[in-house]
Parts: structure tokens; C-alpha cells; sequence
């Protein structure tokens, strides 16, 4: 019998899974994607969240090397992150400006 651990993290075949989440996130995703991008979507952003975290683990071993960094650099990271916020707050794409992106971006990870 075949497990999930004999995969690499992009392999295998497609499981099935229970993720327990509010209900309003639920609904605003299945607005964005459709109920058929759901998984899609779903998987994407839990790469995302694995890179993010490799990214931190990473960023801490920079600065027990090197130091921690200025605060002119924390400064503009801050800043970064906060237009970063905004944009993700103010969720600029919308069904009104995405078009076809959206179904692009669908049939892209659906395949």
C-alpha cells in the first residue's frame, strides 16, 4: 500500500483531506475559484506557506552569521510588509478586474 511519505512534496497521486476552517473564508474562496479550484488554490497556498517558512528559517541562520540587520534595513522591510498587507486588505483582484486571469489561473493549477 502506497502512504503519502513515499512522495516527494509535488508527487504522488491527489488525497483526500479534512481541513477544518471559518466558514467565511470557505465561501470567499470558492467566490474567487469556483468549487473546482478550491483544492487548487487551497495546495497552492499551503506551498506558499511552507516557502515562507523555509524563507524564515533561512533568514534566521543569515543573522546568526551576519547579525541582525540595521535599522535603516528593518525600517524599509516594515515598510515593505505593510504595502504588502494593504494590498493583500484591500484583496485587488476581484471578480470585476480578473477576467479571464482568474479562469487562467484555474485551469493552470487544476492541471
Amino acid at each position: 500500500m502506497e502512504t503519502p511519505e513515499q512522495y516527494g512534496k509535488d508527487e504522488g497521486p491527489a488525497q483526500k483531506v479534512s481541513v477544518s476552517m471559518p466558514a467565511g473564508r470557505i465561501a470567499a474562496v470558492k467566490a474567487r475559484v469556483g468549487l473546482r479550484g478550491f483544492s487548487a488554490y487551497v495546495s497552492a497556498a499551503v506551498e506558499r506557506q511552507m516557502q515562507r517558512d523555509l524563507l524564515e528559517e533561512l533568514l534566521q541562520a543569515k543573522e546568526k552569521e551576519i547579525g541582525h540587520p540595521s535599522p535603516e534595513v528593518q525600517q524599509w522591510a516594515a515598510e515593505i510588509f505593510q504595502e504588502a498587507e494593504a494590498m493583500a486588505a484591500n484583496d485587488h483582484t476581484t471578480e470585476a478586474t480578473a477576467g479571464d486571469e482568474d479562469a487562467e489561473w484555474r485551469d493552470r493549477k487544476a492541471g
